[in-house]
């Protein structure tokens, strides 16, 4: 069994970039991707901001070669997914058992509800094309074949911990000699029933969201795609690949307490935490810094603020919440911010939290509130939680 998993690449899209260089160019310049909504069509436009990605479907279309009339979770997908099967080597990509592991919550819901929006009215209208690929696997299927991947190909819907979920299973299925290369993250788009569920659930903030400060008010949506390709020890040697950095730990449990909320006092993350740091045979002063899942909704901040507090304190690494820049992009989020994770490690970067003005109140959390550079940068840890309580921890190390 090997005992080592890397990452050698990475792909991403979202509000703040459509690539990493441009989402750190982002992160030092402080621009945040929430907006006023250009594209999404919903009769909350003037009301809610959203951090969309910053292509039209036609635009995603001309850069990627697809149709414009796929669902957009597609075009995203592919989009990123194909910048990072770019940092593969060829004879790599013909040669190694190579697998296709995406994440997603929407699937191709995007399409999905205006079709049912002209079938209500009408049950002998409708346009069948727009559901076919509803299903969250459907977007997997389909840019797996786009990318000529055709052995172990497999989707992950496990709410905001999806694609960190699909890291996870790619790690794992290195590490038990079942495939060589993996191509692992997730993808969402907005829709209008996402924004509608999460309103009913009154957590979305009508301004630019402040996690982890004790004014927050709710998160903001937003959408997105990203990919690491993980490899084995082996493949480095082989191919004489540099790596970025190594998945050193990970771990899944379950909260178990609520179907769109956190205990209290955060036992789920406490034990992700504490089993991603057991596997990586860390301590938690090891850790060089945090990227939360820092949604901005009370009972997240504070449940997750509450289990950092359980495993760190008195003495916290940096710490922020990349979601202030991106939104939250649920089921890619994990995989958006494992590549900013990977990128912290190699790069040597602290990532921010957009704003910060008070504490909350109780707990002694204080994010970062600018890009820090030229950091030497060991352990990040990455927390990425879903509703129904699945929450999964990663630890991304320097090889």
């Amino acid at each position: 069994m090997s005992a080592s998993v890397y990452i050698t690449g990475t792909g991403i899209i979202s509000a703040i970039g459509n690539n990493i260089s441009e989402s750190i160019q982002s992160f030092r310049q402080h621009n945040s991707g929430v907006s006023k909504i250009d594209f999404l069509q919903t009769r909350h436009h003037d009301v809610f901001p959203l951090a969309e990605v910053k292509y039209s479907n036609d635009e995603l279309a001309a850069l990627t070669g697809l149709k414009p009339t796929l669902s957009r979770t597609i075009l995203l997908s592919f989009y990123a997914a194909r910048q990072a099967v770019e940092t593969i080597p060829d004879e790599a990509f013909k040669n190694c058992r190579i697998g296709f592991i995406s994440a997603s919550s929407v699937g191709g819901m995007d399409k999905t509800e205006f079709f049912f929006e002209d079938y209500m009215n009408d049950p002998q209208s409708g346009d069948l094309r727009m559901v076919q690929h509803h299903d969250c696997g459907k977007p997997t299927n389909y840019v797996a074949q786009q990318l000529g991947i055709k052995g172990f190909v497999s989707t992950i819907s496990t709410a905001c911990s999806s694609s960190a979920n699909a890291i996870m299973l790619g790690a794992r299925m290195i590490k038990s000699n079942r495939l060589d290369v993996v191509i692992a993250g997730g993808v969402d788009s907005l829709t209008r029933f996402t924004l509608n569920g999460f309103n009913s659930l009154m957590i979305v903030d009508r301004k630019q969201c402040r996690p982890l400060d004790q004014s927050r008010e709710g998160l903001n949506l937003g959408e997105g795609a990203a990919y690491v390709i993980l490899v084995s020890e082996r493949f480095l040697e082989k191919f004489k690949t540099e790596p970025m950095c190594s998945v050193s730990g990970y771990c899944n449990t379950n909260d178990s307490h609520h179907q769109t909320a956190l205990s209290d006092n955060g036992n789920g993350p406490f034990l992700a935490m504490k089993g991603a740091l057991q596997m990586a045979q860390l301590e938690p002063g090891d850790i060089s810094y945090i990227n939360m899942h820092g949604t901005g909704t009370q009972n997240n901040d504070s449940a997750e603020g509450k289990a950092l507090e359980r495993v760190f304190h008195p003495a916290y690494p940096p710490l922020s919440s990349t979601k202030s820049f991106t939104g939250h992009t649920l089921g890619a989020s994990g995989s958006i911010e494992a590549v900013f994770s990977a990128a912290s490690v190699k790069e040597g970067l602290i990532f921010p939290n957009y704003s910060f003005n008070e504490g909350i109140h109780g707990l002694s959390i204080t994010p970062v509130t600018s890009l820090i550079e030229n950091q030497n940068i060991k352990h990040v840890l990455s927390n990425s939680f879903g509703f129904g309580g699945n929450c999964t921890s990663l630890i991304f190390s320097k090889s």
